[in-house]
């Protein structure tokens, strides 16, 4: 396996002989040819991406040295990386980095070795799946004062542990006082600077350990959770793993947690601005009361969750009844911020939701709400939205089948459900919308835009929609052009 000199003279090339005497082939024919040879770099550029070459070592220091001194950011992703001396050896020729990627490269075992170096440049460190120990993680910490965007996804981590074992207890403690945030300090200390941290895919479920990671990175502004199992941000809920539970009273022991009564799950995110819950398993609405109370709390991403496998709502109630619940939420799912008409709506529209059932099943928010906009008239049944559901003729080759149909449904959306019916997957798929009132003036309208809603196109009841595989679109086209 080559080294990190070696992948880099292989990309960048060896200084070519021009002292070469010719062959014996060529020998007597004599002919001049200019071409303009670009010499081999002295120092390789600032940007410096070595993904997939099998480097496992650093190579000759000096060499090293010379060609590395000025690179800023350094991709060494899916490589043969085992060894941490390996990898400090490679940086400490890099004063400069802003920028490390090493994910992919196996790097479990610990950093056995004592490091004197501190990289005051880094900004930003990828260590997905590489399977680092929560012990490394801190002590590579330790030598990155100024770190701010950190990336631990796909590390199998089904607990965190980033306190300091030598943590003692606090001065409050033996003054009683329930409030202390002494048990932090240290970590503050060290970890402050962080603002951002990738932490999709890794098998925690209990938010007790996530909460960890909000006290390690006091400052943290924007935090990824995607694909990790969750299913509540309850502190109190009992949790189903023993193992989670011996982690969680080890982190208690050592002041990373208080279990006190008053303790809640937005505590240790003070500053959390960005928050990403997608794919996880949260299923009821009161984790999403919790989320109205995070204090810094803007922007938050909340799909593919089991809270939203009921078809009791469209995706469009669904989005209103989040917006009227996030009252500080500026940003829902991506897409553009929520303007203050669309909240006035959301809300009113929660309202009139929840005033026609039990008072036992209306959340807090509703009191809020009737607080601000009053109690509502309910609406007349003159209703000019469009029908939630129609029903829909779709048309493939000689197949006919009446469907029903949800029109807050993407056109992308509607094609992946229509695999099954069309045969051929969604990717080869052309839908074109038939007005049935306009049949014959205008024709089939081609569907051409995935992210479309399928009520922008005033599709009702009795109209019909024809799937068509793009192959034989194209023959149909050669043959009339013919």
């Amino acid at each position: 396996m080559p080294s990190l000199l070696e992948a880099l003279e292989q990309k960048y090339g060896d200084p070519v002989d021009s002292d070469s005497s010719p062959d014996a082939d060529s020998a007597g024919i004599s002919v001049a040819i200019f071409v303009p040879c670009k010499s081999p770099r002295a120092a390789v550029p600032a940007l410096l991406v070595l993904n997939d070459c099998d480097i496992a070592t650093a190579g000759e220091r000096e060499a090293l040295v010379a060609k590395c001194s000025n690179v800023e950011e350094l991709d060494l992703a899916k490589n043969k990386l085992d060894q941490w001396t390996e990898v400090f050896g490679i940086l400490e020729h890099m004063p400069r980095l802003k920028f490390v990627n090493l994910s992919f490269n196996s790097l479990s075992k610990p950093i056995d070795i004592s490091l004197d170096k501190r990289w005051d440049e880094l900004r930003n460190l990828v260590l997905n799946s590489t399977y680092v120990n929560w012990k490394s993680v801190q002590k590579i910490l330790d030598h990155l004062p100024n770190l701010e965007e950190l990336h631990l996804s796909l590390n199998d981590y089904n607990n965190v542990n980033l306190h300091d074992t030598n943590t003692t207890e606090c001065e409050c403690s033996e003054n009683k006082n329930d409030n202390c945030d002494c048990q932090n300090v240290a970590l503050q200390k060290k970890h402050s600077v962080i603002r951002i941290l990738h932490f999709t895919g890794n098998p925690i479920n209990n938010w007790r350990e996530i909460s960890k990671l909000g006290y390690a990175f006091p400052n943290l502004e924007s935090l990824v959770l995607a694909k990790c199992p969750i299913k509540s941000l309850d502190l109190n809920e009992e949790e189903s793993n023993e193992g989670l539970n011996t982690n969680c009273n080890k982190g208690s022991q050592n002041g990373l947690n208080s279990n006190s009564k008053n303790e809640s799950p937005y505590d240790a995110f003070k500053s959390l601005k960005i928050l990403n819950l997608n794919s996880t398993n949260l299923s009821s609405w009161d984790d999403i009361e919790y989320l109205a109370k995070f204090p810094s709390l803007q922007c938050v991403r909340i799909q593919g969750c089991p809270l939203w496998e009921s078809n009791e709502y469209t995706e469009y109630e669904r989005r209103q009844l989040l917006i009227a619940r996030l009252p500080n939420i500026q940003t829902l799912n991506g897409g553009g911020g929520i303007t203050a008409e669309e909240r006035e709506a959301a809300e009113r529209a929660f309202i009139r939701f929840y005033m026609d059932k039990p008072e036992s099943d209306r959340p807090e928010r509703y009191s809020e709400l009737v607080q601000i906009h009053g109690k509502l008239d309910p609406l007349v049944n003159v209703d000019l939205r469009p029908e939630k559901r129609v029903r829909i003729t779709f048309t493939c080759g000689s197949n006919s089948e009446i469907k029903s149909v949800d029109i807050y449904r993407t056109v992308s959306d509607l094609k992946q459900r229509l695999e099954g019916f069309a045969g051929f997957p969604a990717s080869k798929m052309r839908l074109f919308y038939v007005d049935q009132d306009l049949r014959d003036i205008q024709g089939p309208e081609l569907m051409r835009y995935p992210s479309k809603q399928l009520f922008s196109y005033n599709i009702r009841s009795g109209d019909e929609i024809i799937i068509v595989c793009k192959q034989e679109t194209k023959r149909r086209t050669h043959s009339e052009s013919k």
